[in-house]
């Protein structure tokens, strides 16, 4: 028996609508997620780890290289931490010899990269003087003592291996000028001429001109 074609495009028109609803509510919730309506959380991506070389860097910069030279007993150079003092690196330079002369280095300075720590020895005056004094209870040594003694102050004394003592027995010079002259030259390394001096904290022209024909270096 034939339909009539009317009758076929009611059918048509009705499986469409099944199918429209079978898709809406059988295909698509199970294309939306898991059961239960839960929406779906992606984590978030773990951040990279941190570079070796970065977090190792810091220790590199930590360590300091000066130069310690002068009567010890092995000058050189020598690695000492940041913030260490002039007293560190002379032990890592093996110590002081026994002629050394530590009136004239600052001990408690703290060193710093590039620096030359120069530790002068016992000034010959001073072995003079003691041999002078020695001789003096002796008759027949007394006078030529005397005139040893007497030679030695008059020449110009080195501003780069002077002691504290000697440094304030110069014109116009204290004993807190003689530091600040001890200070400087353990900073900045040995002085290259006289008129160096004058850089130092207080010292100034006229100074200068009261001490320049007692000095040398």
């Amino acid at each position: 028996m034939q339909l009539p074609r009317r009758q076929i495009y009611a059918y048509v028109a009705i499986a469409a609508v099944v199918l429209a609803v079978g898709v809406r509510y059988v295909v698509l919730p199970k294309a939306a997620g898991p059961a239960g309506g839960e929406p779906l959380v992606l984590a978030p991506a773990s951040p990279p780890p941190a570079s070796p070389a970065v977090a190792a860097s810091p220790s590199a910069a930590a360590d300091v290289v000066v130069y310690v030279c002068g009567a010890v007993k092995s000058p050189g150079v020598v690695r000492v931490p940041a913030g260490a003092r002039v007293a560190d690196a002379l032990a890592l330079a093996g110590g002081p010899v026994a002629k050394a002369e530590l009136d004239g280095v600052n001990l408690a300075a703290k060193v710093v990269d590039g620096q030359q720590i120069m530790v002068p020895e016992r000034a010959a005056t001073v072995a003079a003087g003691s041999s002078a004094g020695t001789g003096s209870s002796a008759a027949s040594g007394s006078s030529a003592a005397a005139g040893g003694s007497a030679a030695t102050p008059g020449a110009p004394i080195n501003i780069n291996t002077a002691t504290l003592e000697e440094l304030d027995a110069l014109s116009g010079v204290g004993p807190a000028t003689a530091q600040k002259i001890i200070d400087f030259r353990t900073a900045n390394g040995p002085f290259k001429t006289i008129d160096d001096i004058k850089n130092v904290s207080g010292i100034g022209d006229a100074k200068f001109a009261a001490m320049k024909d007692s000095i040398t270096v």
